[in-house]
């Protein structure tokens, strides 16, 4: 096992409590010195989406020590910046977040002393940057509803989809909001589709969010 994997691993541990985190402490202290910046994103689709992107740029974020790590939703920023900001290991930080969840990042890089009267502009200016809707609506928008079928149909998941387009809850729903809804149906598949939407994705068409995390980093 690579030193920043095992430090992503020790950090979601650690963050977690319970009988183990002390040991996962003691794991992320150690292996901190290796790592450059932590990003920390609501879950695995944000992660696989971000470093796919930056693979296509040529970059390899684990070999730059970028430790992009999902938090397992939105409500544990609190938790992981307790560990990583400030009065923590200290390293510096990035993220992304759904607009929904926007309030909880917000609320609580103040909280640990990374701003004050946060913005928009403001989180993006400490690397924190927030999807429209969420990455999937950024996705969709990127390539447009007939690309993602055209990638749908690559990944040998049109039946499915056309399946579940015809459940009655779905049938006078645009589009976009049916491919949105499939790619949450299954486990796997959002980070499925993460992967797939960015290896596909024309570059000039990268949605803002990422273009800018990726940038920031």
């Amino acid at each position: 096992m690579d030193e920043l994997r095992r430090f992503r691993l020790a950090l979601v541990a650690w963050a977690a409590g319970g009988a183990e985190a002390g040991a996962a402490a003691a794991t992320a202290r150690e292996l901190a010195g290796d790592v450059r910046t932590i990003v920390l994103v609501e879950g695995s689709s944000d992660q696989v989406a971000l470093q796919a992107l930056a693979a296509r740029h040529g970059r390899d974020l684990e070999a730059e020590g970028v430790a992009v790590v999902p938090l397992g939703g939105a409500t544990n920023i609190g938790h992981f910046l307790n560990i990583c900001g400030p009065s923590g290991l200290g390293l510096p930080l990035a993220g992304l977040c759904d607009i929904g969840e926007e309030r909880h990042f917000r609320r609580h890089l103040e909280r640990v002393g990374l701003g004050s009267g946060l913005t928009q502009a403001g989180l993006e200016a400490l690397g924190f940057h927030v999807c429209v809707a969420d990455l999937e609506d950024e996705l969709i928008r990127a390539h447009g509803a007939d690309g993602v079928q055209q990638v749908i149909e690559a990944q040998g998941e049109m039946r499915p989809f056309l399946t579940f387009q015809g459940q009655p809850a779905q049938r006078e729903r645009p589009v976009e909001h049916q491919l949105r809804r499939f790619m949450g149906t299954h486990s796997g598949r959002k980070a499925l589709y993460a992967q797939a939407l960015i290896t596909h994705l024309d570059l000039e068409r990268v949605p803002r969010p990422l273009e800018r995390l990726l940038t920031h980093v």
